[in-house]
């Protein structure tokens, strides 16, 4: 009798650890963001084996319950989504209003947003690292800068395993999108194309196709871009089952991208991609900033997620 006390005894401490241990990791600080649609889950400081540990925020709509049949979208630069009072620029992405409106218009599906923060390491981690292997050597700066296929590990192999285990969505690829601004267009774009079995669709605004600016990984970025036009064209994912958007605006420094964004479109077309699968757009007066992101949210959102 003893030992079987003892036994319940360790039992009960262990599981109000883990649950001790699951509230803190759950816990909100007074710098996390606020939502005007929906609530939002934390989990700060998540460890990975790939790389360095950051905040994942989880935005649930409004009324969502644990093993809802929804989609979930993974998006990029996690701490601009949500609450402009809380970002470096004091703009945002306005996912919770924007989204929960098309929901509650009846517009798109059921759907629960994985934010993961970037760190000082953006670049890098946005960074597709087997566009190396289409260029020169001579033309890379640091072979090691890349890190790219490690972030989309850590999104695939880490946090993916977590959300699916934790909340229980649908898990299959119809129903698991992601999604991204600038670098994080071009990291979404390269996710689709390495991981066709685990995200059916991508939205890609302002992507750096240019890849322009990194000097610490190369000094020609045309060879660099040329490099992930032939990437993509090697790797491209089934037209029939995928769907791609991909989008720049006409001002500022978007303008820049507009040869690049007609070589991608150029590519896909020839592929015959149609436009039930693959949507390329441009907005008159859109510069580089989640201002303008926001403004034209719902087109990937409605093309991706939408009731058809």
């Amino acid at each position: 009798m003893k030992v079987h006390k003892i036994i319940i005894l360790a039992l009960a401490l262990c599981l109000l650890g883990c649950t001790a241990w699951f509230l803190f990791e759950k816990k909100r600080t007074s710098l996390d963001p606020q939502v005007n649609s929906g609530t939002l889950e934390f989990y700060h400081d998540f460890h990975s084996v790939h790389i360095s540990p950051r905040t994942v925020t989880v935005w649930l709509p409004d009324g969502y319950q644990t093993g809802e049949e929804c989609c979930v979208l993974y998006m990029h630069d996690g701490q601009m989504l949500f609450d402009s009072t809380t970002t470096w620029n004091r703009q945002e992405w306005k996912v919770d209003e924007v989204l929960g409106r098309l929901m509650a218009d009846g517009t798109v599906k059921r759907t629960i947003v994985v934010g993961i923060d970037n760190t000082p390491e953006r670049l890098r981690e946005l960074l597709p690292g087997k566009i190396q292997s289409y260029m020169d050597a001579d033309d890379i700066e640091d072979p090691a800068y890349a890190l790219g296929d490690s972030y989309l590990k850590f999104v695939t192999e880490e946090v993916k395993p977590f959300i699916d285990s934790l909340y229980r969505p649908l898990t299959d690829r119809e129903h698991t999108f992601i999604a991204g601004s600038s670098m994080g267009g071009l990291i979404s774009l390269y996710a689709l194309c390495e991981y066709p079995e685990v995200f059916g669709g991508a939205a890609c605004l302002s992507s750096h196709i240019s890849i322009a600016y990194l000097k610490d990984f190369t000094d020609d970025s045309d060879a660099a871009a040329d490099a992930f036009l032939r990437y993509v064209s090697d790797m491209m994912p089934d037209r029939e089952t995928t769907r791609l958007y991909m989008d720049y605006g006409k001002a500022g420094y978007d303008a820049a991208y507009g040869p690049y964004q007609e070589r991608m479109d150029s590519l896909f077309l020839s592929r015959g991609w149609d436009e039930d699968h693959y949507r390329s757009l441009a907005f008159e007066g859109h510069d580089h900033n989640e201002t303008c992101w926001a403004s034209r949210l719902h087109e990937p959102l409605q093309f991706l997620l939408g009731e058809k």
